[in-house]
């Protein structure tokens, strides 16, 4: 099965996308618009690019409701009380995370727009 070079891989973008964010998401705009600009340019085209850029977008905002849930339990257990840490990391933290996040995957959307339009001019 050989792979097209011209079309570009969803997925691919998606997964280096969500590893940039990742790495780049202590940056307040520029790290989302990077990882998604990189996503967009992986998956090649404009809505391939903003689909990958918002699925990066997403997952980083499912990985940080987890390790804001995790670190939580962790930080509970630590004074005792594990199922209040985890309740609190997971319900307020993840609540301002999620708020957060999902500024982030507007700009990876938007960065993958840029991605795909830059891919395929």
């Amino acid at each position: 099965m050989a792979i097209s070079l011209t079309k570009g891989s969803i997925g691919l973008g998606v997964i280096v996308g969500f590893a940039l964010l990742v790495i780049l998401g202590w940056l307040p705009i520029v790290g989302a618009l990077v990882a998604g600009v990189v996503a967009g340019l992986i998956a090649g085209g404009v809505g391939r690019g903003a689909l990958a850029g918002f699925l990066a977008g997403i997952l980083g905002a499912i990985f940080l409701a987890v390790v804001l849930f995790i670190g939580g339990a962790v930080i509970g257990a630590f004074f005792g009380i594990a199922a209040l840490g985890a309740l609190l990391g997971g319900s307020v933290g993840g609540l301002i995370g999620l708020v957060l996040t999902i500024g982030n995957a507007i700009i990876c959307l938007i960065g993958g727009l840029i991605g795909g339009a830059l891919r395929r001019a």
